[in-house]
């Protein structure tokens, strides 16, 4: 199958953007490898909270946070178990979330880009899209030029390395930045999504999920190249109008998405896991004070941002990790912890206690007065 101007839309104004994702390669553990210098080159996996008494090292339960390229070449991920993930990697280093540190880190690392590239859409902690097309040298080595004057200031200012994927647009650029880590530039054209995009599997398209892969093989469809080889009414029939058509058009490259730099929050929430499953009466006191507490923390977020919000969450994930919510909705908007810890105390009146507590979480959501967040100059750097 062969790639041409019909088959990428708009070819010649697609080729025209230069769409950057960056992202800092492993960037907990990263930041926690800048104060443990010793650990550098060994398998390290960040995740739960510190243990007190216990120094740096974490012990105890949780999930994972992230993990070292040598603890990830063992099959650890993010969001996994940490005691899954010492089965697979029982000699890894154990090291708590510090979220403040890495908050700040984030905020360094983004107001060196800005210096270079200042159309810039916050996407979390750790990754960040650009749109290079208007900026000085762009048209060189298709951006590498700048993605490389970019990956410079990044590391002057933390210490730090990312890689960066440049592409026509924010789907090709994501791909991108996952093939050469760590610490790569990736360029990526359509004339190369043939040879470079098809035989990556179709899980490299962020959008497709276990789920949407696991139909999709039932279907014989394994990479981006069968996915874009296969029939469109079939996907459409299997996945609907709108997510099928998407995956079509997502296997063959395209995406006009804009790099956003100006948005609004829709929630803010907190949540923990503990350390040790909670009794729903005999630790009912401890759990009352973690409520009090991540109501207290959403409140700060809401204060911060100038926001309000109506509707009030409550997670609780049980000890056999099925997960309830509830949602009331006040009649005017609220940022205060003392309003928010009513309603979530409402909210766990209407829960069933009856398992042990593993996660507590609380949400202010339909918020109201929220501040705009943008990206677009250094002045603005302090809201990421």
């Amino acid at each position: 199958m062969r790639m041409s101007e019909q088959s990428f839309p708009g070819g010649t104004t697609q080729e025209a953007r230069r769409i950057a994702h960056l992202d800092m390669d492993a960037f907990y553990a990263s930041v926690e490898l800048l104060r443990r210098p010793d650990l550098r080159g060994l398998p390290v996996i960040v995740g739960g909270r510190r243990d007190a008494g216990q120094g740096a090292a974490y012990r105890g339960r949780g999930v994972v946070t992230t993990a070292s390229y040598e603890a990830r070449a063992f099959g650890v991920k993010s969001g996994m178990a940490l005691m899954r993930a010492l089965a697979l990697c029982p000699d890894a280093i154990r090291l708590p979330t510090d979220f403040d540190e890495y908050r700040r880190m984030s905020r360094l690392f983004k107001r060196a880009i800005v210096q270079i590239a200042p159309v810039i859409e916050d996407r979390g902690i750790d990754e960040v899209y650009l749109d290079l097309t208007a900026v000085p040298g762009s048209e060189v080595e298709g951006g590498a030029a700048v993605a490389r004057e970019i990956k410079h200031e990044v590391f002057a200012a933390t210490s730090l390395t990312c890689s960066i994927g440049i592409a026509p647009n924010k789907l090709l650029a994501k791909i991108a930045s996952e093939l050469a880590k760590p610490d790569g530039i990736t360029v990526v054209d359509a004339s190369d999504i043939a040879v470079r995009i098809w035989p990556l599997p179709v899980t490299r398209i962020n959008g497709i999920g276990p789920k949407a892969t696991a139909q999709l093989a039932q279907l014989a469809v394994h990479s981006i190249g069968e996915l874009a080889a296969f029939p469109p009414e079939r996907l459409v029939e299997a996945f609907g109008p709108t997510y099928g058509a998407w995956m079509h058009a997502a296997a063959w490259g395209r995406d006009d998405r804009p790099v956003v730099t100006v948005r609004r929050a829709l929630s803010r929430s907190r949540e923990t896991t503990f350390e040790h499953d909670l009794h729903p009466v005999r630790d009912r006191a401890a759990i009352d004070a973690h409520l009090a507490a991540l109501c207290g923390q959403v409140a700060a977020d809401l204060a911060r941002h100038v926001d309000g919000g109506r509707t009030i969450g409550l997670k609780v994930r049980f000890d056999d990790f099925n997960t309830v919510t509830r949602d009331l909705t006040l009649p005017a908007p609220v940022r205060d912890a003392a309003s928010i810890e009513a309603a979530v105390r409402e909210c766990l009146a209407r829960v069933k206690l009856t398992r042990r507590i593993r996660l507590l979480g609380v949400r202010v959501g339909a918020l109201q007065g929220a501040a705009e967040e943008t990206d677009s100059g250094p002045e603005t750097m302090a809201l990421f």
